[in-house]
C-alpha cells in the first residue's frame, strides 16, 4: 500500500511520486533485474564518462545510488524497529566526493548493488505490517518505513532515469 504525503518528507515526494506499483517490493524486484540488465551492457569505458564538466561519472553515479540505498534501508530499518532517535540526514555530494567510486570497476559495483538489493528485499519481505507504516523522525520530517522503501526505489528509478537521458544508457 502506497504511503500518504503524511509519511513523507515533501523532499521526498518526487522518488516516491516514481513508483507506480503498489507493491514495492515487487518493484524492487523488478527494478534489481533492469540495473543488472543495464549495467552489464555498459563498458568499463563508458562507465568513465561525465555528461558534463563536474557532474558524476557513470560509476560515480552508480556508487550514489549505492550509498543511498544503504542509507534508505538503514532508516527503513530503524523505523520499522521503532528507534526514538530522530535520523539524520546527510549531503550527497560529501558522501560522494570521498568514496572512491570511480576507481572500482563497474562489474564490481554493479555485484554490489546487486546483493545489497537483494538483502534489501528479503528484509522488506520479513516486515510485519506494523512495521511498514511504523512512524519516526527523518532528516526532521515524520517518515514510516513504508516510506523509506518507496524512496528507496523511486531514488534509484530517478538515477535509472537519468542514465537514460543524460548518459544514454
Amino acid at each position: 500500500m502506497r504511503p500518504p504525503s503524511s509519511e513523507y518528507s515533501s523532499g521526498f515526494g518526487h522518488y516516491v511520486a516514481l513508483v507506480a506499483e503498489d507493491d514495492v517490493v515487487a518493484a524492487m524486484r523488478g527494478q534489481a533485474e533492469e540495473w543488472h540488465a543495464r549495467l552489464g551492457a555498459v563498458t568499463e569505458a563508458q562507465s568513465r564518462f561525465r555528461y558534463a564538466p563536474g557532474k558524476w561519472s557513470v560509476r560515480e553515479a552508480v556508487g550514489h545510488v549505492i550509498d543511498s540505498e544503504r542509507i534508505f534501508a538503514y532508516r527503513a530499518l530503524c523505523l520499522a524497529r521503532g528507534e526514538q532517535q530522530a535520523l539524520p540526514g546527510f549531503e550527497q555530494d560529501d558522501y560522494a566526493a570521498v568514496a572512491g567510486h570511480d576507481e572500482v570497476s563497474l562489474a564490481a559495483l554493479a555485484s554490489e548493488f546487486a546483493s545489497l538489493r537483494a538483502s534489501h528485499i528479503r528484509m522488506f519481505e520479513h516486515f510485519t505490517d506494523e512495521a511498514w507504516t511504523t512512524i519516526g523522525i527523518v532528516n526532521g520530517h515524520p517518515t514510516s518505513a513504508r516510506a523509506m522503501a518507496y524512496v528507496l526505489v523511486g531514488h534509484a528509478r530517478h538515477h535509472s532515469n537519468v542514465l537514460r537521458d543524460k548518459y544514454g544508457l
